[in-house]
C-alpha cells in the first residue's frame, strides 16, 4: 500500500500535534512541515524527528506541488483564503483546520465517506467537532428543535496564536455548522478560555430547546454516536448524558488529548486533528482502493 504524502502548513500547538500523530498513521506520511519561523517550538520538534521542514510558507509547495498528495491548513482563516487560491490550481486536496467556510463541512462520525469527492474539506472548529454529532442526533430523534446553543470551555494554554485571532470565525463558523448538521433554524456558539492551574479538560454543553422531547430515542441514538466518535477520537466521553429540564434537552460531552504534543487537558486539539486524519485517511485509502 501506498502512504498518502501530506504537508502541514503551520507549526503551532494544532499543526505539531497532528504531525505527532500522523506519524502513527498507516496511511500517512508527513513529508513536509511548513512554518515561517525556524526557531518556533513546532520546527524545533519536527526537526527532532527528522521530518523535512520550510520557513517559506505556502510557496514551499508551490515551488515543488508534485511532493504532495495532500495538506492540512493549520494557519488562520485569513491565510487559508490566500493559500486555497494558490493550492486549488495545483490540483491539491486540502484539509482546513482553520475556521474559513471554504470547503465542504466534515463531521467524520456523520459524513466522512461524502466528503472525499471533493477536493476542500473543512474541519469546521475545535467546538463543533464535539458538539455538532450530539447536535445532528438531537436533530435526527426531535421534532420542532427550535434552537441550540453549544459553550465549549478549553484551557487557556492550549489556545495558540491562530485560535485568538480566529475566534469570530470561530463562533460564525460553529453556528453555521450546526444549522447545517442539525437543520434547527437558531443556533449559538459560545467558547471559553479557562486559565484555571491545573488547567481543565476541554468540556462542551449543548442546549436543545424543545417541546415534547423523545428521551428514549435520543438516549439510544447518542450512545451510538459516542461509540462512532471514539472510533477515531479516543478521549472523547459523554459526561453528562441527555437531561430534559426548563424546556430545554441539556447534554455535556469532554474531551481529553493522548498527550502527544501538549498534555491530556487539550482535548480540543485531539478532537479536531483525530478528526481531520480520519479524513486524509479515507482519501488514503480511496486511492488505493481499500473498503
Amino acid at each position: 500500500m501506498k502512504k498518502l504524502r501530506v504537508a502541514i502548513l503551520g507549526s503551532g500547538n494544532i499543526g505539531t500535534d497532528l504531525l505527532i500523530k500522523i506519524q502513527r498513521s498507516e496511511f500517512l506520511e508527513c513529508v513536509l512541515f511548513i512554518g515561517r519561523n525556524l526557531s518556533s517550538p513546532g520546527m524545533a520538534k519536527a526537526i527532532a524527528m527528522g521530518v523535512k521542514v520550510s520557513d517559506e510558507s505556502i510557496n514551499a509547495i508551490a515551488k515543488n506541488p508534485d511532493a504532495v498528495d495532500l495538506v492540512f491548513d493549520a494557519t488562520s482563516a485569513k491565510d487559508a483564503k490566500i493559500h486555497w487560491d494558490i493550492l486549488d490550481k495545483l490540483g491539491k486536496i486540502v484539509v482546513d483546520m482553520t475556521p474559513a467556510k471554504l470547503g465542504v463541512f466534515c463531521i467524520p462520525a456523520v459524513n466522512l465517506e461524502e466528503v472525499t469527492e471533493h477536493r476542500n474539506v473543512n474541519m469546521i472548529t475545535c467546538g463543533g467537532q464535539a458538539s455538532i454529532p450530539i447536535a445532528h442526533v438531537i436533530g435526527k430523534t426531535q421534532k420542532n428543535v427550535q434552537y441550540i446553543e453549544v459553550v465549549s470551555s478549553i484551557a487557556s494554554r492550549s489556545a495558540g496564536p491562530a485560535t485568538r485571532l480566529n475566534l469570530d470565525e470561530y463562533v460564525d463558523t460553529t453556528e453555521n455548522g450546526i444549522k447545517h448538521f442539525s437543520n434547527v433554524p437558531r443556533t449559538k456558539a459560545i467558547l471559553n478560555l479557562n486559565p484555571a492551574d491545573p488547567c481543565i479538560d476541554m468540556q462542551t454543553t449543548i442546549f436543545a430547546q424543545v417541546e415534547n422531547p423523545d428521551m428514549e430515542y435520543l438516549e439510544k441514538e447518542i450512545d451510538i454516536m459516542i461509540k462512532k466518535i471514539q472510533d477515531y477520537v479516543p478521549g472523547y466521553s459523554l459526561l453528562v448524558p441527555p437531561v430534559f429540564e426548563n424546556g430545554r434537552i441539556v447534554i455535556m460531552v469532554k474531551a481529553q488529548g493522548l498527550g502527544d504534543y501538549l498534555p491530556k487537558y487539550a482535548g480540543n486539539l485531539d478532537i479536531i486533528n483525530c478528526a481531520a486524519i480520519a479524513v486524509a485517511e479515507q482519501y488514503s485509502k480511496s486511492f488505493n482502493n481499500i473498503k
